[in-house]
């Protein structure tokens, strides 16, 4: 079993498949390197000398440079190691064919027992949810969702609330971005019948609401106003049944897995995560692109430093420059408030082997496979293109998963490897970057993609984890369905009043 591995031949830094003790001799493409300190797993070792002030190479791209002379077999860290980021660039565009994945595949088509929609979408859960437009009502939404528990039966797969600090207070565009993302949600296909609970004094007004949604089904979006009834929880009931009523009529059956969209997230991230988990969830999105279906990668301060694995893989130019304008634009979000770009990755990350941004970066777009990326979309918006799309968010694990469900991903695939329970909206299937986490947090994992390290392909662990998403597609619980653990939070930028 291997000890380290060399990913690119670029390379002059390998990973600690497992812990290395000092004098541990491993075996790299022919070269042997002895360790001469004690080199957690995750970790990197320096293949051949760096010289002070020399790029550090990892995934054949430059992850910082060398503050101190690193001799071979030395442990790279943020001892001896920093970012090479700064602000805004500028980016040329230089296209790539796509790489495994590209055009659909003309062969068998795949399906999952899912619910087919009248606009000509599908779901693969039929639940009801209830959005509070201002947080002042959560407590109510809360309330309704446990004293309704009896009309989940048949084909309703669950009653939900999600409930936020937001809808009120707001101005600019923080009031419009919580619009636009509630409005999205409400869209869901995952979700049968949809009550959208207000007060009635608050900014977000119900007919804010209504023009945002556009055309909508009347049978499967209520509305209700607490202030203007007597007793909201007994017209909650009235309307709870009626939700109840519309979203009864519809029962799984076969659908074609071009009506997938999967949302992709990597959190609680250590050293194996851009090695094992994060590229087998690569090969995933290359299997499903290909299948016609689509994958959304988002967390775009963690593209910092890594920006040149996708910006020429844009389908075209005007894509590319809206990936340009979603990375600068975001860098100038950092400074603006006065914060340096490289202000990551967490003190976990950097305990599991992750060192600086570009290092975390390099990992995290392993997720994006090598397909064309078909378009680049903003926060709030839902996706219009199939294929791999980029999204605009934060890495911030419950903002960044609430913007891939508004964006209308049916499923997330989350890898970690310190492990999380959190949970979104949708199922959030947690995919374990090392079999010790996916042992020990049974509870949280899903899926191990630690056994990559252990010597399976990452062509099978992607075949696996697509047979995995089908299985939850057909209505599977993942383990936040199960643990009861799901969750909302909107971006805010600006005052609250």
């Amino acid at each position: 079993m291997e000890q380290a591995i060399l990913i690119s031949e670029k390379d002059n830094v390998a990973v600690a498949l497992r812990p290395l003790e000092q004098g541990a001799t491993v075996n790299l493409d022919g070269c042997q390197v002895t360790a001469l300190e004690n080199i957690p797993q995750g970790h990197k070792i320096s293949v051949r000398p760096i010289e002070k002030g020399k790029d550090v190479v990892k995934y054949g791209f430059p992850i910082g440079h060398a503050t101190k002379e690193i001799a071979m077999g030395s442990w790279v860290h943020t001892h001896n190691m920093a970012t090479n980021l700064s602000g805004e660039q500028e980016y040329s565009y230089e296209p790539e064919s796509a790489g495994d994945a590209g055009e659909p595949c003309p062969g068998e088509t795949l399906f999952f027992q899912g619910f087919g929609r009248g606009d000509g979408k599908a779901g693969v859960r039929n639940e009801i949810w209830v959005i509070p437009a201002v947080g002042c009502v959560n407590d109510i939404a809360k309330q309704m969702v446990r004293e309704n528990q009896d009309l989940v039966r048949g084909s309703i797969d669950g009653l939900y609330a999600f409930p936020h600090p937001f809808g009120c207070s707001q101005t600019g565009a923080d009031h419009a971005q919580t619009r636009k993302l509630l409005a999205a949600l409400a869209q869901h296909p995952n979700a049968g019948a949809v009550l959208v609970l207000s007060l009635g004094c608050e900014n977000l007004t119900q007919g804010q609401f209504k023009e945002e949604l556009g055309d909508y089904e009347e049978g499967r979006i209520k509305f209700l106003t607490c202030q203007e009834v007597e007793d909201e929880l007994a017209e909650g009931r009235k309307l709870l049944q009626e939700c109840a009523a519309y979203a009864g009529q519809f029962h799984r059956t076969p659908i074609p897995i071009n009506k997938l969209v999967v949302g992709m997230k990597c959190g609680a991230s250590d050293g194996l995560s851009g090695i094992t988990a994060n590229p087998a969830v690569g090969r995933f999105s290359d299997l499903l692109v290909a299948q016609g279906g689509s994958t959304i990668l988002t967390e775009v301060p963690e593209m910092f430093g890594a920006e040149g694995m996708l910006m020429n893989r844009c389908a075209s130019w005007e894509i590319f420059c809206k990936a340009v304008d979603m990375v600068n634009g975001f860098k100038h979000y950092f400074l603006s408030h006065h914060e340096v770009v490289y202000e990551n990755p967490s003190p976990g990350n950097r305990q599991g082997g992750i060192t600086t941004l570009e290092d975390k970066s390099c990992g995290c777009v392993q997720k994006g496979g090598t397909a064309q990326i078909s378009d680049v979309i903003g926060y709030g918006s839902q996706i219009k293109k199939k294929g791999l799309n980029m999204l605009y968010g934060p890495g911030n694990d419950l903002v960044s998963c609430t913007a891939l469900t508004a964006a209308g991903a049916h499923i997330i695939l989350f890898t970690t490897g310190r492990g999380t329970p959190f949970g979104a909206p949708v199922p959030t299937i947690k995919i374990a970057t090392n079999s010790q986490i996916a042992m020990r947090k049974k509870n949280w994992i899903d899926f191990n993609a630690g056994t990559v390290a252990e010597g399976e392909s990452l062509g099978s662990a992607g075949e696996r984890l697509l047979c995995h998403v089908l299985a939850v597609a057909g209505g599977e619980k993942a383990r936040n369905e199960v643990q009861g653990y799901r969750e909302i939070s909107i971006f805010k930028d600006g005052v609250v009043l």
